[in-house]
Parts: C-alpha cells; structure tokens; sequence
C-alpha cells in the first residue's frame, strides 16, 4: 500500500510541476488549449495571475516532494495529508467553479490517496 501510496503522491507532484510550468510559462499557448472556453482575449490579461497561481502549484510540488524524503514514517504521512488536502480542496473547487476535469485529474487522485493513507 506504501508504494502506491508513494506512486500517486509522485504522479501529482509531476502533474503540478506540468500546471507550474503551463500558469508561468505557458499561459498564452498551452493555457489557451486547455482552458477552451476562455476567450482569447482574456489569456494576457490574466498573465500575471496565472503565473501566480503557478507559483502557489509549485509549494504544493515542494510539500509532496518533502513528504518523500522525511525519513520518519508518521511524520511523512502528516505531511502528506496536508498537502493532498489542499490539493483535494483546490480540486474540488476547481472542478465546481472553473471546469469538471480539474476535479479528475487533481482532487480525485488526492482524495483516493489520503484514503490509502488513512487505510493504511
């Protein structure tokens, strides 16, 4: 269970990276192709923004990321949950407020996680 546990705290440590580098230096081409619905207009004038919330995705990278190198299995675990809340928390908002994909690709993977850690 500890492996797949760690697997998935990997996938969503490289999938924010990805958000990283797409809100802070890839807004207005792969931002644009991944939020469709949003008129185009809008991409520069949400630059600054975007680039932002990139910043915020990269301490959620650098909380799963020092999750796995806490030696300390419990303390480990405490680290993890907090940043896979806040991740569930974002993805599920994210999937209400903005689109419904940000739900299955970021909260979804955090909450079956913290139910793995919590299993375990």
């Amino acid at each position: 269970m500890q492996i797949l546990i760690q697997i998935i705290v990997i996938l969503l440590a490289v999938f924010h990276t990805y958000i990283l580098w797409m809100e802070m230096f890839a807004w207005e081409t792969v931002g644009r192709k991944t939020f469709r619905s949003m008129p185009k207009e809008l991409f520069p004038k949400t630059k600054s923004m975007a680039a932002n919330q990139g910043l915020y995705n990269g301490f959620l990278v650098a909380g799963l990321v020092w999750s796995l190198l806490i030696s300390n299995a419990e303390w480990s675990q405490n680290v993890q949950l907090f940043f896979l809340s806040c991740i569930g928390v974002a993805g599920i908002y994210g999937g209400y407020s903005v689109q419904k994909t940000i739900f299955f690709f970021q909260g979804l993977p955090a909450l079956v996680a913290i139910a793995l850690i919590l299993l375990s």
